[in-house]
């Protein structure tokens, strides 16, 4: 085992923090994560609203994504007691203060998709690879 699994044993100061920055930043900057936290810091979102905005994500995902995010601390899900039931999900003050970062992160991404994409596919014909459609913006 490596890194920070707890199961090696006990950590020193630094590699404990270092850990906790690590587990931040892998959740915060998942697959999903940005954009449920941007469509939550606008205000409450519920799940059907998440579903069509975060594209291409499937519903047991977004599912546990939204239950990581909640244990985080990133997002509160709220469920009012009507039939069906209500629940809707808002950013907490944590998020909040990460929403700005997260806009120009996206922001910057989709400046520079088309100067990335070009960049993989001219290394990857110097380096003989075939484009894999995973690795494309």
């Amino acid at each position: 085992m490596t890194g920070c699994d707890s199961t090696v044993g006990p950590f020193s100061p630094g590699q404990a923090k270092a850990c906790t920055v690590r587990e931040v930043l892998d959740r915060v900057g998942g697959k999903w994560s940005i954009g449920i936290l941007v469509a939550a810091s606008r205000g409450p979102v519920r799940f059907t609203e998440l579903e069509r905005c975060v594209e291409g994500i499937s519903r047991r995902m977004l599912t546990l994504t939204l239950r990581n995010l909640e244990r985080d601390g990133l997002l509160r899900r709220t469920v009012y007691p009507t039939v069906p039931p209500k629940v809707e999900y808002t950013a907490t003050p944590i998020a909040l203060e990460l929403y700005e970062s997260l806009v120009a992160l996206t922001e910057w991404a989709d400046r520079h998709r088309v100067a990335i994409a070009a960049a993989r596919a001219a290394y990857d014909r110097e380096h003989g690879r075939v484009a894999n459609a995973i690795e494309s913006v």
